[in-house]
Parts: C-alpha cells; structure tokens; sequence
C-alpha cells in the first residue's frame, strides 16, 4: 500500500474530551473505506483536503493509512507530519447512536490532522520516508498525547495495546519540536503560522479564553445530518500539546491579546500591522450632550406668562384687615371712614448671559459636523435651564459671588415674600421614615390649599425621590394607596406633578432651622417675565483677530417675579429641634 504516515484515527474504550466514550466496532463498516484526509475538518475550502486515508477496523479502534495529495496545501500536511509538527489524527462521523456517553454506532465521513485531538489515543504512529527501505518508519516524535478530564483518570485511559508500546518517547537529547521548528526558514515559519491560524479560527477555536489551553467543542452538519467531531481541545492536567510548544508561546500570548490566533500569526509576520486598520468612525453626526433631565425647563418656560416691558409695579390694596370691612350705622352716630392699606412692589431688570470663545483654525479643521449650530443649542440650552431655575428657586450662588443672579430683580418663587408665597411648613420626627414623611407632606400640601388665591389648576414642581416615596405608600394589607402619578395629582389638587433634578437638597435657614424644601405649587401664568424691546434673548458673535478667536455671547435682560398674591406655596420639612 501507498502510504505517507499511519496511525490511529480513533481508539476504543478512551473517554474523549467531549465525555464520549467510542466502544469497540462502533465504526466496523468503515472497515476498508476510503476517506478524505483534511486539515482540521475545514469542509468550507476544497484547498484543505489534503489527500485520503484508508480505514481498518480492529479491536482496539480504526487504524488509518494516510497518503498526501500534491497540492500545496497538501505538501505542507506532508512537511508538518515528517517533522513532527503535527503528530494528532482525529474523525469526523455521522449517524451516531449513542448509549448514554457511549457511542455504539457511527460512520467516518473523514479524517482530520489536527493539532490536539479529542481521543487521547488518537495520533500518528508511522511516517513512512519514501526512497528508503519500507520496513524503516520514523517512530512517533515527542511523548504521545495524553489529555483527561481529571487528574484521576490519567491512569486509567492509557492503552495496553503492543501497537502503544512500540511507541518511542522523547529522550532529552533528541531534537525537541522547538529544535525542527527553528531549523525552518523565516519564510515556512510563516506558512505554519497562517496554516495553524486559519484552521483554528475557521473551526470556531478561540484563542482567547481565560486559560490557553481552553478550546471549543465542534459541531457539524455533513448531508443534513447530525454530525459528530472529535476535533475539540479540551483542558489538560498533565502533559503538554504541540500547541503549547515554546516555539508558539509568543503566538498564544498574542493571541489572548488580539482575540484569534490568526491576527497573532499575521501579527508576527507584519510589524505595526494596526496601520492598515481602518479609520474609527463617528457614532452620529454630532456629538451627544449628557446633561440633566430638561423636561421641566420647557414647562417653565412655556409656562410663565411674558409682558413686553422689563419694569415691573404692582400695587396691592390690602382689604383683609377690619378696618376695610363695611360697618352697619345707627342714628345718630357718626360713620366712620373705610380705611385699608396700599401695597406697592417695582422689580428692575437684570442680565443673564453665557459666552464661548474658540480658535478660529479649531473651529475650521471640524468638517465632520458644524460645531457653530451645535454650540448655539448648547448655549441656549443652558440659558434656559438657568432661568427656568432663577424663576423657581433661584441660582444658588452666593451673594458675594459676580456671578449671582440679582434676586431683587428676578425674584424666586420659593423665597418670596409671604404676601406672594404661602409657606407651609410640616415638622420632621427623629423616628420618622420616609413613609411617615411622605404622609406629612401631603397633608401639609392638602392643608395649605385654604390659603391659596393664585388663577387656576396650580402645577406641583418636586423631585423624582419624594415623588418615589409617596407613590411607594401602601395600605394596612399592603396595596398601593396611588396607582399612577395622576391619582396622586389628584389627591394633592395640583394639574400634574413635574420633577426637578436641580431642586435635589435645597435648604435655607429660618429663624435658626434648617428646612429642606419638598415642593412649589402655582401656576405659573401667576408668574411675569418681562423684557424691553431689544432684551429679548440674542445670540452675537465676534471675531478677535489679535487672537485668531472666534466669540458668541448669548444673553437676555428681562425681570421676573409673582404678581399675584398668594398664588404660590412652598411646602418645606423642617428638621427636629
């Protein structure tokens, strides 16, 4: 017979690395077969078959006589074998009957060099050499593979047939795979990389796992039908592979790095190879804006009721006192005067203002979107949240900051003067959690409405954790005292509930305790912004040629403030004494 190598294709009663156990005539009628001889059981690429094996039953497996095509692919099988390389055979079969894990009954539709197989008596025992003697055969170079799945059973799997003790082991001055490995030139080693690199990704095997002697099981369909490899690596406890010879310790280091075996072998072979990787591309057009939550800017904004004026005076006739009241007369006796007190409050414009300033070459070399439009949406954005927060609360700087919003002259809802903003204080326990505080809070809510005179539905502007807390209230049998927000809504009076994230821990001191604030409840048309003619908000722009700078200013003069009486209540908690 012609042959290049023989050995065994699978052997009986091993345990494989993917738990099955191949007993004894499970592949008898492959008996004299013919079987393609692959590289790695890559069906996808006709270039990896690399000749054919004949099959022999006998009672300790399938014996192979392998014979190597004369194509390129099928001379460098040929070179890995004579050398060494590659010394693992392993099957690929289909129509399995199975016992359990035993496999009983199968047919081989090929036979695979592989780097490490699944059955640890699965390797090549004779490499023939053409042109001497046929009866001399190079013997089986380095230790014969042995991989199990415990260290318990390494003992139990060796084969105690004479075929096995004929095998030849490794003497320490024999050439090690590292010693043929490094007699080739720079241009094979090259080829072995590719060829190794290639099969293994192409079989699915990831190089890359925790451990590098980790692999994965294969799977395979071959005429439809369900498929069996024993092609998979398994994890070793004694014993090393042709994989983890030093010769390929770089290759694996760099293959957990890159993510395949194939990038570590062209990465061997092309130094900066990550230049030819293409540009990083932009997810969108433009950047995105992380900022706060702004819905309840826009209800602000929107909301608030704007005159075309920016000084502002009320005049308030004050008729809650007695003396305003009518008075009955008796004859004869003499009639008072009705006398009631006048009011009178003048708020003056302020300006706000956000300004930018670029490199004019920066803003040139930006050709992927136009950083001009987006800065002008930021710059509004921002102004708008600050206003919308001046209204409500105020800036929260200091007084002595240059920065402050002048509150004489945009004047917060929250810290107004008692005449235009109801305070409603309700009184924090040291036992009290944050049910019991919620159940305070809206009873103060509720309470306070007597007091209200503002216009219409008020809205409640609060934030998301106490609006958590009170839709988190539950009965004595533990149901839900609110379903949805509007049930609450309802409950409080208001229109609808908007949350706030800048009203997150606002405090102030009053007569010496601190109160933290729960919620604003008005309706905002009660609530005057005005601006003259020309203080309506304005973008410019203005280029600096000394410093090649490019500036936008946007900035609005307007004032603000409550006009209506009552028309707004701040619900506070004030902390224990």
């Amino acid at each position: 017979m012609d042959y290049d190598f023989c050995g065994w294709a699978t052997r009986n009663d091993c345990r494989c690395s993917d738990g099955r156990v191949i007993r004894r005539d499970a592949f008898k009628d492959n008996d004299g077969d013919k079987v393609p001889l692959v590289w790695n059981h890559d069906h996808a690429d006709p270039a990896n078959v690399l000749g054919h094996a004949f099959l022999f039953n006998r009672p300790e497996g399938v014996y192979a006589y392998g014979k190597f095509n004369d194509s390129p692919n099928g001379k460098i099988g040929k070179i890995l074998v004579q050398s060494g390389d590659v010394n693992s055979m392993s099957i690929c079969a289909n129509q399995i009957r199975q016992n359990g894990s035993d496999v009983v009954h199968g047919e081989i539709k090929e036979v695979s060099l592989v780097i490490a197989g699944a059955n640890p008596e699965a390797f090549i025992e004779n490499v023939i050499t053409h042109g001497d003697d046929v009866s001399e055969a190079i013997f089986n170079f380095g230790e014969k593979l042995e991989l199990y799945h415990a260290e318990e059973d390494s003992k139990d799997t060796k084969s105690d047939s004479k075929e096995s003790e004929t095998v030849a082991t490794t003497k320490k001055e024999d050439k090690t795979v590292a010693d043929v490995f490094n007699s080739m030139s720079d241009e094979q080693k090259t080829v072995v990389y590719a060829i190794v690199g290639q099969a293994l990704e192409d079989a699915g095997v990831d190089t890359g796992d925790e451990d590098e002697e980790d692999t994965v099981e294969q799977s395979d369909k071959i005429n439809g039908e369900d498929s069996m490899k024993f092609n998979a690596f398994d994890k070793t406890t004694e014993g090393d592979t042709i994989v983890h010879a030093e010769v390929l310790a770089d290759t694996l280091k760099d293959a957990k790095r890159l993510g395949s075996l194939k990038e570590s072998a062209i990465q061997h072979g092309i130094e900066d190879i990550e230049l030819l990787f293409p540009d990083p591309k932009t997810q969108g057009q433009q950047p995105v804006m992380v900022t706060r939550e702004m819905d309840w800017v826009s209800v602000v904004m929107n909301g608030v009721h704007h005159v075309p004026f920016s000084r502002i005076k009320s005049l308030y006739a004050d008729l809650t006192e007695d003396e305003a009241r009518a008075k009955g007369y008796i004859k004869g006796k003499y009639k008072k005067e009705q006398v009631f007190g006048l009011l009178k409050r003048t708020t003056q414009p302020t300006t706000i203002y956000k300004k930018q300033k670029f490199d004019r070459d920066d803003l040139i070399d930006i050709t992927d979107f136009d950083v001009v439009s987006l800065i002008r949406r930021e710059m509004r954005m921002m102004l708008n949240e600050e206003l919308a927060r001046a209204y409500l609360f105020g800036d929260g700087r200091p007084a002595s900051s240059d920065d402050k919003i002048n509150e004489q002259c945009i004047r917060p809802v929250w810290t107004d003067e008692e005449f235009f903003t109801i305070n409603q204080v309700f009184q924090k326990e040291a036992s009290d959690d944050s049910s019991k505080i919620a159940r305070k809070f809206i009873e103060a809510c509720i309470r306070a409405r007597k007091n209200y005179k503002g216009s219409g539905q008020p809205v409640m502007f609060t934030t998301e954790d106490i609006l958590t807390d009170m839709l988190l209230m539950t009965d004595s049998t533990g149901r839900d005292l609110y379903t949805d927000e509007a049930q609450l809504a309802r409950k409080l009076r208001v229109s609808r509930i908007v949350t706030v994230p800048v009203m997150e821990g606002l405090t102030r001191q009053v007569t010496g305790k601190n109160r933290h604030l729960y919620a604003l409840i008005l309706n905002l048309n009660d609530y005057n912004v005005g601006a003259d003619r020309g203080g309506q908000v304005s973008m410019f722009d203005d280029f600096d040629i000394d410093y090649n700078a490019q500036k936008y200013l946007i900035e609005t003069r307007c004032s603000g403030s409550l006009i209506q009486p009552y028309s707004a209540i701040a619900v506070e908690m004030e902390d224990p004494s």
